[in-house]
């Protein structure tokens, strides 16, 4: 799909960033002098930031603010960091190379690495969990263990993502990774692969014939296919229970075709530009499941998962558990500057159906459940799949701790109820209509 934005004459292709719209510029990586560059930048925002007072500054005092200053690509790029940083707006941001080529990587759902989830831990890099199937999980490396070298250099003091970049690398290459499980110091060679990235990580059938799909994230191009899966595993469930909880969002475009899965008719999301035009997204009209759905979210679940939340509710297609949404209703465009860098521009902002505005609101759920910091780290009644302590690798949605969880349930098994009551009903009366 290819769109023109206002005053640009090249193509953009639409894809979507981890919190909403992403534009990607075509164009290949070449030698730009630096002021062209911050000119490139500078008209970006110019011509397509959302809000028009700039943050309440002449947007033209930065024209020429640099003019003779900018000798590198890094002075530009430090430049565009300051010009954007006026704006007070942090969701519109420059990303350098790398930054770029990692989200485009995740959009693409190509991912080349050994396939580890990894946390930081006091101070420590441990292993949440090896993907099944992946060079880590072959190699028998274990939730739990502290990667303590990368290729036999001590990775002590590095933040997550710097051990991250030297544990990723081209496919077919190998890496060294020494870790430590309990008192054992355990070395592995491992040859780097293609790790797929799953957006939809976990999909069965509960006690009570309920349908349970946990959604990770929109960011995948891969996610739509994957909810489709997932719902035709669960066909024969009575209900289905949607895990949004710590989604951060992704693709604007999977938002909209996921709640058209569910949806028979309706707005899915309304989108307001920098002109104040108003753009309102329907479903498609070819549902398909109308199982009673319930949906669970927490401050975790952000931008399209929130697209998704208040598209389903507002709809009366499904009732909310959990806690408060996080309260992001701004569109991003990423765009693609000339050097390979990039620039994360907000564009819009976004209505739900109801014409809710839920920027640093969020969505309420119709049953709160809270959880303090002590539920989830003493007590084990958080997400299933989230441990904070780091010494609980085991959970499973069927084990009876996760009070958001639980509630859902109980939410799905009364809905459930209700339907079939109605259902019987419905039959009866017309078992029981006059005849001609």
């Amino acid at each position: 799909m290819v769109k023109s934005v206002r005053g640009q004459s090249e193509p953009q292709f639409i894809v979507a960033d981890g919190s909403d719209l992403k534009v990607l510029a075509q164009g290949m990586r070449a030698q730009i002098p630096p002021q062209q560059l911050y000119s490139r930048a500078w008209h970006l925002i110019k011509e397509s930031y959302y809000e028009q007072k700039f943050g309440g500054q002449d947007w033209n005092r930065w024209e020429h603010h640099y003019d003779g200053k900018l000798k590198t690509s890094d002075d530009a790029h430090k430049a565009i960091e300051t010009m954007l940083a006026s704006l007070g707006d942090p969701y519109t941001r420059f990303l350098d190379r790398d930054a770029f080529d990692d989200e485009k990587s995740q959009i693409d759902a190509h991912l080349f690495g050994v396939g580890m989830q990894l946390g930081m831990h006091d101070k420590k890099v441990v292993v949440i969990s090896p993907i099944e199937g992946t060079p880590a999980f072959k190699a028998h490396i274990q939730p739990g263990d502290e990667i303590i070298e990368v290729d036999g250099k001590p990775v002590k003091g590095q933040s997550l993502d710097q051990v991250v970049k030297q544990i990723r690398g081209k496919i077919d290459t190998k890496v060294t990774i020494t870790c430590m499980r309990k008192t054992e110091r355990i070395k592995s060679v491992l040859v780097r692969a293609e790790i797929p990235i799953r957006a939809v990580v976990s999909t069965e059938i509960l006690p009570g014939n309920i349908g349970y799909i946990r959604l990770d994230s929109f960011i995948s191009s891969k996610a739509n296919a994957e909810m489709k899966t997932a719902l035709k595993k669960l066909s024969s469930a009575d209900g289905i229970i949607l895990d949004l909880r710590n989604n951060p969002g992704g693709l604007l475009a999977n938002a909209i075709e996921i709640a058209s899965m569910f949806l028979d008719r309706g707005v899915i999301v309304s989108t307001i530009d920098a002109d104040g035009y108003k753009n309102p997204t329907p479903a498609s009209g070819n549902p398909i499941t109308h199982q009673p759905v319930v949906l669970l979210i927490n401050g975790g679940s952000a931008s399209a998962s929130e697209i998704l939340s208040g598209a389903l509710r507002d709809n009366g297609r499904a009732k909310l558990v959990g806690q408060k949404s996080f309260g992001k209703g701004l569109v991003q465009a990423i765009n693609k500057l000339e050097d390979g860098s990039g620039i994360n521009v907000t564009i819009a902002k976004y209505l739900t159906p109801n014409d809710t505005d839920i920027h640093k609101q969020g969505i309420t759920p119709d049953y709160v459940v809270k959880l303090e910091d002590d539920d989830i780290t003493k007590k084990g009644k958080g997400p299933w799949w989230y441990d904070p302590s780091y010494n609980n690798f085991k959970r499973a949605p069927t084990d009876g701790k996760d009070i958001q969880l639980n509630k859902a349930i109980e939410v799905m098994k009364d809905t459930i109820s209700k339907s079939q009551a109605q259902g019987r009903t419905t039959a009866q009366a017309t078992d029981e209509a006059p005849k001609n």
